[in-house]
């Protein structure tokens, strides 16, 4: 048996948390090394490494739940922006392997730093990887 997440030990009650929000399918709470005031980890209690994973079920109360907890966070901060950010593998920065949302307020200078370098997509290219996606959604 693979070692517990620290997630799962939260959903478990083996570590303590500051909770924010719970319902049947979701639990929210403050991240213990915050980059910013009142940034917010949202998990689902469907222990899944990676979003694909995920029931409908729990992915449909994690889309219910994100943007209440969002408000929330945003109205307790007096922060006017946000990001939501959400890593699947190592490779794309995923360091818990549970699935988790970060909800990371925009207060000054802290928050989430993000550099961004688009290219263009060619449109034949485009056209060829949406029939391919479309294809393969169940």
């Amino acid at each position: 048996m693979s070692e517990k997440t620290v997630f799962a030990r939260i959903l478990d009650g083996e570590l303590p948390c500051h909770k924010v929000y719970e319902d049947d399918h979701v639990l929210a709470f403050l991240d213990i090394y915050p980059l910013s005031k009142g940034h917010t980890l949202v998990i689902p209690k469907e222990r899944k490494a990676f979003l694909h994973e995920l029931s409908d079920e729990q992915a449909a109360a994690l889309g219910r739940a994100l943007p209440r907890i969002a408000r929330a966070v945003l109205k307790a901060t007096g922060a006017s922006a946000y990001n939501v950010l959400q890593n699947n593998g190592a490779l794309a920065h995923q360091s818990v392997f549970h699935v988790h949302f970060h909800i990371i307020p925009r207060i000054g200078s802290s928050g989430l730093g993000i550099r961004w370098t688009p290219s263009p997509l060619d449109s034949a290219e485009g056209e060829a990887l949406a029939k391919a996606i479309r294809e393969c959604i169940e």
